[in-house]
C-alpha cells in the first residue's frame, strides 16, 4: 500500500518526534557561589513532537521543524538568562519549544557534566504538553 498520500496513521495515536541529542553547551547555572563563576559544560537531549505530520507526505522543507532555528534560540536563552536549577532550565526549554515553535509534546533533558566527583553527569528530564494524533 502507497503511504505516501495516506494520512491513516494520524488515526492510529502515532506521532512523529524530531530530536537533538547531545547538545553541549557551556553556562552559569547552580546554586553555589562557585557555580556563579565557573560556567559549567551541561548537555541537552530534547524529543520534539510536530505540529503535524506534514513533512512526512511533503517531503518540503517549509513544513518540517528547522533544527537550526531551534538549536539557535535554545543558544541564544541560555546566553542571556541565568538559571540556578536545572529544573527550571529544563522548564524554560520546553516552553519555548512548545509555544515559539507551537510543538504539542516535548521531552527536555538536562545535565551537567562531571559536576560532582564520582558521577559522570546527573540532571532532571521533564515532559510537558500532551501525546496528541496529529491532524
Amino acid at each position: 500500500m502507497d503511504h505516501s498520500r495516506d494520512n491513516s496513521h494520524n488515526k492510529l495515536g502515532q506521532m512523529d518526534i524530531i530530536f537533538l541529542h547531545e547538545f553541549r553547551i557551556k553556562i552559569l547555572i547552580g546554586i553555589y557561589p562557585w557555580e556563579r563563576q565557573i560556567a559549567q559544560t551541561i548537555r541537552l537531549d530534547l524529543e520534539i513532537a510536530l505540529p503535524t505530520s506534514s513533512s512526512c507526505q511533503t517531503d518540503n522543507f517549509k513544513d518540517a521543524l528547522d533544527y537550526s532555528l531551534i538549536i539557535k534560540r535554545i543558544k541564544e536563552t541560555l546566553t542571556q538568562k541565568e538559571f540556578s536549577l536545572l529544573e527550571a532550565l529544563a522548564e524554560h526549554i520546553a516552553q519555548i519549544i512548545l509555544i515559539e515553535f507551537k510543538s504539542p509534546w516535548v521531552k527536555v533533558s538536562v545535565a551537567k557534566l562531571n559536576a560532582v566527583r564520582d558521577i559522570k553527569e546527573l540532571g532532571v528530564c521533564i515532559e510537558r504538553g500532551n501525546k496528541v494524533l496529529q491532524e
